[in-house]
């Protein structure tokens, strides 16, 4: 368990967790990283901790580079036990040091989460000199948590940026240039759908916050850090706070016997002639956090589903809290299915959609049995009107 030195005298010492498959609901098919750094200076400084399970990693990591007792300050980012699940282990292993954490709420959550520990109030404006450095900090409320801040170092320009602008992504590979890009990107822009996506006005609070510092690299909390694409991932950020998108559907679905397959397929070719991007979603074999990374950007949302027992099918239903929690602005959206008696499900669906804040674009698709010719021909009427 080596650190890995970002820049002279600065650290990597977090954790790679190769196995995690699921956060919060939301698919994590490569992994992720919880970023813990080290400082050598005057004061000896640590930068976030790590989850509870890797805390062992984290003090081998410091240990390869200094006595873990010789540090002087914690500085605690963000509560969220990813982030300062190795706080009791770290703060046994350096027992002077104090614990920087932001007033109120930081104080408020990591007294609540490990006790009284020697902690130390900061806020938005405040620095705390570590020697040659300096350590400036920024709130960053509800980004996504309401004690989330980040931390400055004018004199190195990082950002040490917690959630922001991190990815679940693990890597044997620190940066965003030895790393394939479109891969870091996805990963960047499912991390926002997933988990910044409501705080869309807190995104935009923190990124005019953040606009005036001198960023060469910001060091995140999860994934890659960006030190060669900063202006990339900054407009991207820009972007999706502004609810900025493309000329894309999204069509999502799940199925009994085939009918609201085929009028999804349908749908599809309906966009797809009028030269709209398409994805498509089966929801019997899509996850439903890859679904909200495409609905991020994209212009209309098409949500489909039989009627089972009265209702919409269980995982249309989950998709639609899902997304109703993430409350994504701007979006055109329409409900279709298929039915052999009640046919409940679409109209569900329609009203899911008004509830999420959608503007439904189309009249519910509804279709008994299965669809005929001209039914199909009547969608593709429909969709070419848009």
């Amino acid at each position: 368990m080596q650190a890995i030195e970002i820049k002279p005298g600065i650290y990597w010492v977090g954790a790679i967790d190769w196995s995690m498959r699921s956060f919060h609901g939301y698919s994590t098919n490569r992994g992720s990283s919880y970023n813990a750094y080290l400082i050598l200076d005057d004061k000896v400084t640590l930068i976030d901790t790590v989850k509870a399970p890797f805390a062992d990693d984290l003090v081998a990591r410091i240990a390869s580079v200094i006595d873990p007792a010789k540090i002087d300050y914690i500085v605690s980012n963000h509560v969220e036990p990813d982030h300062s699940g190795g706080l009791p282990i770290i703060s046994r292993c350096c027992p002077n040091a104090k614990i920087i954490t932001s007033s109120p709420q930081g104080l408020r959550g990591l007294t609540a989460r490990y006790g009284n520990l020697p902690y130390q109030e900061v806020k938005t404006g405040e620095a705390l000199s570590i020697g040659k450095r300096t350590l400036k900090f920024v709130a960053t409320p509800m980004l996504h948590w309401p004690d989330s801040m980040v931390t400055y170092c004018p004199e190195e320009k990082i950002l040490f940026s917690n959630d922001a602008f991190g990815q679940h992504l693990a890597s044997n590979k620190r940066f965003d240039d030895e790393n394939a890009l479109p891969v870091v990107m996805e990963e960047a822009k499912k991390y926002y759908a997933n988990i910044l996506m409501l705080f869309g006005k807190q995104a935009q609070g923190a990124l005019k916050a953040l606009s005036a510092l001198d960023i060469e690299l910001i060091a995140v909390g999860h994934g890659i850090l960006w030190r060669s694409h900063i202006p990339e991932i900054l407009a991207s950020y820009e972007n999706w706070s502004k609810n900025e998108r493309d000329d894309h559907a999204v069509i999502v679905f799940d199925t009994m016997w085939g009918s609201t397959e085929r009028l999804a397929d349908t749908i599809a070719d309906s966009f797809t002639e009028k030269g709209i991007a398409v994805s498509f979603f089966d929801l019997r074999s899509n996850h439903i956090s890859d679904v909200t990374t495409e609905v991020l950007t994209s212009k209309y949302l098409a949500v489909g589903s039989p009627t089972l027992n009265n209702q919409m099918m269980p995982s249309v239903a989950c998709f639609l809290c899902y997304i109703k929690g993430l409350q994504p602005k701007g979006l055109q959206a329409f409900a279709f299915g298929s039915y052999g008696w009640g046919g409940q499900s679409v109209g569900l669906i329609e009203d899911e959609l008004k509830a999420i804040g959608c503007e439904i674009c189309l009249e519910k698709i509804r279709v008994a049995n299965v669809p005929t010719r001209a039914q199909l021909a009547t969608i593709r009427d429909q969709i070419n009107s848009l």
